[in-house]
């Protein structure tokens, strides 16, 4: 460090006071919301404040033993972090323990926040959803004062501000007003990536168009391929490239490499003119009509079908509907990437669907559509402290360049929504859970029972994932009676799926025993290091492993379906 950031301008004890005073304040404020839920709910003769009370009597002792190891560190009880504290990338420059300003800071803002969230633990008397929603509400507001997310409680901007003389905070202006302009966050830089140039680039040809989706065949790069080809349908509320990333990451292409005759689905980004398009399009003129040209122009009897995240919710009924019209064999095994069916568990999330969230989701889509940065800022909001404040940080406040990320750029690539049937899926699944109970759904009139699916399946689900728990995503055991194979993957809802074997990364875990809790399935579990897209090819092999030779129609153009235009397509592209 230089002369000129050694006598970087430390918060003054006054500063320290009034900011112990202000998160105190907070805390105390936390608790009186709660006591007011429950006379609001007529809940106050049922009510029992001791836990309340205690919470705040073990918030006031923390806080004199913080204080008792700023003013007098060698006869005070030193400071224990956690493991999730000690992990805190927010905290890990030298600064916010080296300087004892700063440690103090540190140590003040892990002792609010673990009894902010002990005071909610404390409230009683209040309906378990609504404690929930207090519970979110409050890991929120800490994730907002974390004191790194302020100029003059950030050591680190600090010294930025004065290195650069207070240009780092023009350029971190310039930023956030660049974001407000365009009503979204940035999150990698800008001109980075372009479709068909270094993302999305393996080879194939768009060989249908609806008005609803493309169909993408890829070209192959085996002599021979499994006779059953497969059909992938990704979510239609992301981009589909998410599996056909860069090249090292690109699923996609692997499973081409594979020797599998691979098709996507594109779905068309939502506008005024897809008004009137609920779940029904999605499973009859999307996938089951996907499935059948796919059969068709391969002269093939049945598909292998992946569904990922809502579009694998959408599979289920869409093998459900197959099923009671006596039309399963069309698909001759599944795959069900992050993909809830039973919607009782389904984590956070869950939290977005009361009748404020969906009246606020109704008054969006006016037009007939709903605007993907809603979604966007949505499941921003699950992951607040890595995508929200982590970019207030490091590119608000201190002006840093934006870092070049294939898979952050597909996160900003927002997609539009049929907002009727958007609002009707939050409704009927996810608040609703009527998927799970048989007859309660219906496809252009055929009930959906999950019940009555019988196809092979194979389920992955990821270890972090907050946007479809594991645990949720578990739930579709109990409801399939064809034979199943369950896979937990480690990491989340993207970084589980697209973990290339060549990257060996994180691990899996499988258990050939039947059970009946996911933490059963754990506890008897075998860890295999790396990808487990080596596995779920293995199994592919399992179900079918007939070969044809790569010629004719395999190729994409060579039979009765002409190419349109070069992968990935025009839909991936409409905004």
């Amino acid at each position: 460090m230089d002369d000129s950031t050694s006598s970087i301008p430390s918060p003054s004890l006054e500063d320290l006071q009034h900011w112990t005073w202000v998160l105190g304040r907070a805390q105390q404020m936390m608790l009186e919301h709660g006591f007011d839920a429950m006379v609001s709910m007529n809940a106050a003769p049922m009510m029992d404040p001791t836990g309340a009370f205690r919470a705040g009597a073990g918030f006031w002792a923390d806080t004199m033993q913080l204080w008792q190891r700023f003013l007098d560190p060698a006869n005070a009880t030193p400071f224990e972090e956690t493991p999730e504290q000690a992990r805190d990338k927010r905290f890990k420059a030298p600064q916010w323990r080296e300087e004892p300003v700063f440690d103090f800071l540190r140590q003040s803002y892990f002792v609010i926040a673990d009894n902010l969230l002990k005071g909610v633990d404390a409230i009683e008397g209040v309906d378990p959803k609504q404690k929930e929603q207090i519970r979110f509400a409050t890991r929120g507001f800490i994730d907002a004062i974390s004191p790194t997310n302020f100029p003059a409680t950030n050591p680190q901007v600090i010294e930025k501000i004065v290195e650069t003389k207070g240009e780092s905070l023009l350029k971190g202006l310039q930023n956030m007003l660049a974001d407000i302009s365009k009503g979204q966050m940035t999150q990698t830089a800008e001109g980075a990536f372009e479709l068909g140039k270094n993302l999305a680039m393996t080879p194939g040809k768009v060989v249908k168009r609806t008005p609803l989706y493309e169909l993408i065949q890829y070209s192959p790069v085996t002599e021979q391929v499994y006779a059953t080809p497969l059909i992938i349908f990704p979510p239609w509320i992301n981009r589909f490239y998410i599996l056909d990333l860069t090249p090292e990451k690109s699923f996609i292409r692997w499973a081409v490499e594979q020797g599998l005759t691979v098709f996507v689905v594109s779905w068309k980004s939502a506008d005024a003119e897809m008004k009137d398009v609920v779940w029904d399009d999605y499973v009859e003129r999307g996938q089951i009509d996907a499935i059948d040209t796919v059969r068709d122009l391969l002269g093939v009897e049945s598909v292998h079908a992946i569904g990922y995240c809502v579009a694998g919710t959408t599979l289920a009924a869409t093998l459900a509907v197959l099923a009671a019209r006596g039309e399963s064999a069309k698909v001759r095994s599944a795959t069900f990437f992050t993909a809830q069916v039973d919607f009782s568990e389904a984590g956070d999330l869950t939290m977005f669907v009361d009748d404020d969230q969906l009246a606020l989701i109704k008054s969006l889509g006016g037009e007939g559509f709903l605007d993907g940065r809603y979604m966007a800022a949505t499941f921003n909001l699950l992951r607040g402290r890595d995508l929200i404040w982590n970019y207030v940080t490091n590119n608000y406040l201190m002006g840093q360049d934006y870092v070049p990320f294939d898979l952050l750029h597909w996160n900003s690539d927002v997609t539009n929504l049929p907002s009727n049937w958007h609002l009707s899926y939050l409704t009927d699944l996810y608040r609703d859970n009527k998927l799970a109970v048989p007859g309660a759904l219906t496809i252009d009139g055929t009930p959906i029972d999950l019940g009555k699916v019988t196809t092979p399946t194979y389920v992955q689900a990821g270890r972090e994932d907050h946007i479809a728990p594991a645990a949720s995503v578990w739930k579709i055991t109990h409801h399939f009676k064809g034979p199943l194979k369950f896979v937990l993957a480690g990491s989340g809802h993207i970084a589980g799926v697209v973990n290339p074997p060549a990257a060996g990364k994180y691990q899996y875990w499988v258990n050939d025993a039947k059970v009946e809790t996911l933490a059963a399935f754990m506890a008897g579990a075998r860890e295999t290091k790396g990808s487990w897209w080596p596995d779920w090819i293995g199994w592919i092999d399992g179900v079918d492993a007939a070969k044809v030779d790569a010629k004719a129609a395999r190729v994409p153009g060579k039979g009765k379906l002409k190419a349109l235009e070069d992968a990935p397509g025009s839909y991936v592209r409409t905004r």
